[in-house]
């Protein structure tokens, strides 16, 4: 067809050469339509799109066992939208959480908790989402940086903290026999003193510029919401040197007859703090 169309042409206007060169375009550009076709098509096409719920499910199941974590997502956010209804949507939702939370998404895991809570507030799987809550506040993304930098977890955010305690103790007040509730309890046990250890570090940071006030009143919140903590000894060693900056020598004295009745082999009097960081400690420059 292409050469009929060439040989009707004046021979004055298309060459041998530019007939080769023309129909070599147009053929070039037929085989392009068609490639850009298929590719396209290829594009719509969804592997997954007459899966039923269950194989859905068991396949976004079978990547998460094998740690394909962004494959799994996908397979349960198809379960949720094409079967909303029913255990196999509830079950994917919780799995969701989990795989976002793998994927270091905290944010978008926090998220899909709030909603399952929100759709969901009697499922029996609600203590686990509360565990996994506790366990994302509790384990933040610049944690794991800690090592190398030797920060204390008492530095860290301590609203962030506040909220795993809350979503762990929510937990056992709610669930006390739930099988997540045993490990619950120790990481309330570890957050208490860290955040107790906050106090203290802000305490300090007052004693150290001269806000001895400010420093009695961050030492006096440990002694009073966190009792018998070890950070304690730290608090009334701070709040006996603030009222002897401040000139109460009664108040000096009273806080370091309780500091040596709690704390008989105390250290803190005879040779005050340690440094506050690690020789790796970025923070020692500041």
């Amino acid at each position: 067809m292409t050469s009929s169309f060439l040989n009707s042409l004046p021979p004055m206007i298309i060459s041998n050469r530019s007939k080769s060169s023309f129909a070599t375009v147009i053929f070039f550009s037929i085989c392009l339509l068609v490639l850009s076709g298929c590719a396209s098509k290829g594009q719509d096409i969804d592997p997954t799109a007459n899966w039923s719920v269950e194989k859905l499910y068991q396949d976004g199941s079978a990547e998460m066992n094998d740690g394909n974590y962004k494959d799994a997502a996908d397979r349960f956010t198809a379960v949720e939208a094409r079967f909303p209804f029913g255990p196999y949507a509830q079950q994917s939702l919780i799995n969701l959480a989990y795989v976002q939370w793998k994927q270091n998404e905290p944010e978008q895991a926090l998220a899909t908790i709030a909603r399952f809570e929100q759709q969901y507030p009697n499922h029996p799987g609600t203590d686990y989402m509360l565990y996994l809550k506790g366990l994302i506040l509790f384990t933040p993304p610049s944690a794991v940086f800690s090592r190398f930098t030797q920060q204390d977890p008492s530095e860290r955010d301590p609203q962030a903290l506040r909220n795993s305690y809350e979503a762990f103790n929510s937990l056992i007040t709610r669930f006390p026999d739930s099988r997540y509730a045993p490990d619950a309890r120790k990481r309330m046990s570890w957050l208490v003193n860290i955040m107790a250890d906050h106090q203290v570090h802000l305490a300090r940071f007052y004693y150290d510029r001269q806000g001895y006030v400010a420093a009695i009143n961050r030492a006096q919140n440990v002694i009073t919401e966190f009792e018998g903590v070890p950070a304690s000894e730290s608090a009334l060693y701070i709040m006996m040197m603030s009222y002897k900056k401040l000139g109460l020598t009664e108040l000096s004295q009273d806080s370091e007859r309780v500091l040596l009745a709690n704390f008989p082999n105390t250290k803190l009097i005879a040779d005050g703090f340690p440094d506050k960081y690690s020789k790796w400690n970025p923070m020692r420059l500041l």
